[in-house]
C-alpha cells in the first residue's frame, strides 16, 4: 500500500512536478506476468525515476546497506526503501550472492516486475560498464523476458556523492522485451550466461548512447577513489 501512496500521492507527484521526466517504449511493458527490467546505472535517482515511469510495480534488489543506517537519516533510508517494497540483499559474494539470486527468482515465480542493474553498482563517471552475470542467471531459470532500460540525464543532476539531486532533463527508454529461449536448460554454462549478459548491455548501450567500458564498475569506483586520495600518484 504504501508503494503506491508514495507513487501517487507522495513523492511520485513533487517528482514529476519538478523534472518533468518522459517515457519513452511504455508499449514494451507486459501488462501481467513476470519480466526482468535490466537497467543502467549513474545514479542513486534512478531507483526513483525508473519505478515512476512504469505503471506496474517494480521490486529491485536493494543493498543491505540501505536497511542497517543509524541515527535518523539510517531510519529515514530503511523506512524508504522498505515502504515501497524493496528487498533486502547481501552483495559480498558467495553464498550473499545465491541468496540474493533466490530472492530475485522469488519474486519472478509470484508474476512480478523485477529491476535489476546489472553493473552492481552505480557508474562512477557516466560511462556504461561490464554486467555481471546473475541477471541472465534469473532470467534463463525463470524462463522469463528480459526489458532493458537505459535511465538518461539522472547521472548530470544527481551524480555519485551529490546528496540533492539538481534540475535538468530526465528522459527513460524502454527497448523491446528480449527473448533468450533458446538457452533455456543452460542457465549454469558461464559461456551461455556471459553471452545473455553481454547481449543486455549491447541494448542498454544502444538505448543509453553510453560509452562502453568492458571491466566492472566497481574497479573503477576504487580507482576513483584511489586516485582522489592520492592525486599526484600516477598509479592511482
Amino acid at each position: 500500500m504504501l508503494y503506491w501512496f508514495f507513487k501517487y500521492f507522495g513523492i511520485g507527484p513533487v517528482v514529476k512536478g519538478i523534472w518533468h521526466p518522459t517515457v519513452e517504449g511504455l508499449e514494451h511493458v507486459p501488462e501481467k506476468g513476470p519480466a526482468i527490467f535490466a537497467s543502467n546505472h549513474v545514479s542513486f535517482s534512478d531507483s526513483i525515476f525508473l519505478p515512476l515511469a512504469v505503471p506496474r510495480r517494480i521490486t529491485f534488489l536493494a543493498k543491505s546497506d540501505y536497511f542497517t543506517g543509524r541515527g535518523v537519516k539510517g531510519k529515514l533510508t530503511k523506512a524508504f526503501f522498505a515502504g515501497v517494497g524493496q528487498v533486502p540483499v547481501d552483495r559480498s559474494g558467495g553464498k550473499a550472492s545465491e541468496a540474493a539470486l533466490q530472492a530475485g527468482l522469488s519474486i519472478l515465480r509470484n508474476g512480478d516486475l523485477l529491476g535489476i542493474y546489472p553493473e552492481g553498482t552505480r557508474s562512477p563517471d557516466g560511462r556504461l560498464y561490464r554486467g555481471k552475470t546473475g541477471v541472465a542467471r534469473m532470467a534463463l531459470e525463470a524462463r522469463v523476458p528480459v526489458l532493458p532500460a537505459a535511465m538518461i540525464g539522472t547521472f548530470e543532476i544527481q551524480p555519485p556523492g551529490q546528496a540533492v539531486p539538481s534540475r535538468g532533463p530526465i528522459h527513460v527508454k524502454i527497448g523491446k522485451p528480449l527473448d533468450f529461449s533458446r538457452y533455456y536448460g543452460r542457465e549454469h554454462d558461464r559461456f551461455v550466461l556471459r553471452a545473455v549478459t553481454d547481449e543486455i548491455m549491447y541494448e542498454l548501450m544502444q538505448l543509453s548512447g553510453q560509452e562502453y567500458v568492458d571491466y566492472y564498475a566497481s574497479r573503477a569506483r576504487e580507482q576513483h577513489a584511489a586516485a582522489k586520495a592520492n592525486p599526484t600518484d600516477p598509479s592511482a
